[in-house]
């Protein structure tokens, strides 16, 4: 009997310890530790960082890219996100993305696309293409959890990404990078969106493209506009810490559901050095 008491006590204690972490079990999802305004601006995080190349001749639907996944496999399987160049560019002009992105908990695939000068629609088609290849045929397919899925996508591969979003209700997140498309209005999008534009933009100007489709998203819908200040079209293509901090913060809550990262994105950022406007819906995961 009283080894019983002993260990309900023992128990007992453990439980207490353990107590301030129990959001993590709360939470299946949930990866790596609390985040900081330093940890998520930071230029890597809590994961070391492995990758392997997929070859075109081998990718069906897209033209091959590199997937980044965190090295370590005894935090489970992780949500994922495919990342598109934009028109006449390459896999490597989005190429930053992959690390930074992996190293907070993701698989990150950036990808090339069948020809530079394939257009959004074709765009949208081709990231579904590699989301289905690293899910069911990509060698860190078992890393991936295939229910919990995003995309992200520069210039006419920000317009492919609201393509995939609307064509697969789906994805958990979606993030168009000063995106471009004939098509101005998403009403039919479901899918959780972080629309990010650039004041200095001439090709895709905010008032014709992120603007219009950042309101044409339903308004029931978790969105947000985060209009970059000092940028240009091109600010995507290089390591750029404001749009690493929100995208992480917006993957992180839409494909982990992770509450945690809700203090980076509600209430609104406020306009900044580096922050021309930022509008949105919350509270969030209403």
């Amino acid at each position: 009997m009283k080894r019983h008491i002993a260990a309900v006590a023992a128990l007992s204690s453990l439980a207490f310890l353990a107590a301030p972490t129990a959001t993590a079990a709360d939470n299946p999802y949930q990866r790596g530790p609390a985040p900081t305004t330093a940890s998520i601006e930071a230029a890597r995080g809590y994961y070391a960082v492995s990758q392997t190349s997929v070859s075109s001749l081998v990718a069906t639907g897209f033209g091959g890219g590199t997937i980044y996944y965190p090295t370590s496999t005894s935090d489970g399987t992780f949500g994922a996100v495919v990342i598109s160049p934009g028109f006449t560019a390459y896999e490597s002009s989005i190429s930053w993305l992959g690390p930074r992105l992996a190293s907070q908990g993701f698989v990150v695939f950036t990808i090339d696309t069948l020809t530079t000068l394939d257009q959004p629609d074709s765009r949208g088609r081709q990231l579904l293409a590699a989301l289905d290849y690293l899910t069911q045929r990509s060698s860190v397919r078992g890393r991936v959890d295939a229910s919990r899925l995003g995309v992200m996508g520069h210039s006419m591969g920000g317009g492919g990404t609201l393509e995939a979003a609307k064509s697969r209700p789906s994805l958990k997140a979606a993030i168009p990078l000063t995106g471009w498309n004939t098509d101005k209005t998403w009403p039919e999008i479901s899918t959780p969106t972080l629309v990010v534009g650039a004041d200095g933009d001439t090709i895709a100007p905010v008032a014709t493209h992120s603007e219009p489709f950042y309101e044409s998203l339903p308004a029931s819908l978790d969105k947000a506009y985060l209009e970059l200040n000092g940028a240009t079209h091109f600010t995507p293509n290089s390591s750029d810490t404001t749009i690493a901090k929100y995208s992480i913060s917006w993957l992180k809550r839409f494909i982990d559901d992770d509450t945690r990262y809700d203090q980076f994105l509600c209430p609104l950022p406020r306009p900044s050095l580096t922050i021309e406007e930022y509008r949105g819906t919350c509270p969030l995961g209403s």
